[in-house]
């Protein structure tokens, strides 16, 4: 089982971010530049298409190209994907909570 089937499943304490809540992750592949710095930091949350652009993965594992698609932030792997938000040059990576989608991580962080 992958990190994030582990957390779709509640299995590993999974998508719980900032003070226990849920967060989830999503990529504008308009202001993507595909530098790829995000799948250094987590290539279990992220993966470059053939478009030469980044896009989240499902906790399945399968590419998540619809626009605006979100996948959950494993625990594990939250300092990895809060580095990608903050390493990005084309600041196209949000991280927000599941509850109310507020972004905590990102370009529109409050």
């Amino acid at each position: 089982m992958t990190v994030q089937q582990e957390a779709a499943t509640g299995q590993n304490a999974g998508a719980a971010g900032v003070a226990g809540e849920p967060l989830e992750v999503w990529i504008d592949q308009d202001l993507c530049t595909g530098d790829g710095i995000c799948v250094q930091y987590a290539p279990e949350v992220f993966e470059l298409d053939i478009d030469g652009l980044a896009y989240v993965k499902s906790p399945a594992d399968e590419l998540l190209v619809e626009a605006g698609a979100t996948t959950p932030v494993p625990l594990v792997l939250l300092q990895d994907v809060v580095d990608s938000a903050k390493e990005c040059p084309g600041d196209c990576i949000h991280v927000r909570r599941v509850s109310d989608r507020v972004e905590v991580f990102g370009p529109d962080a409050e």
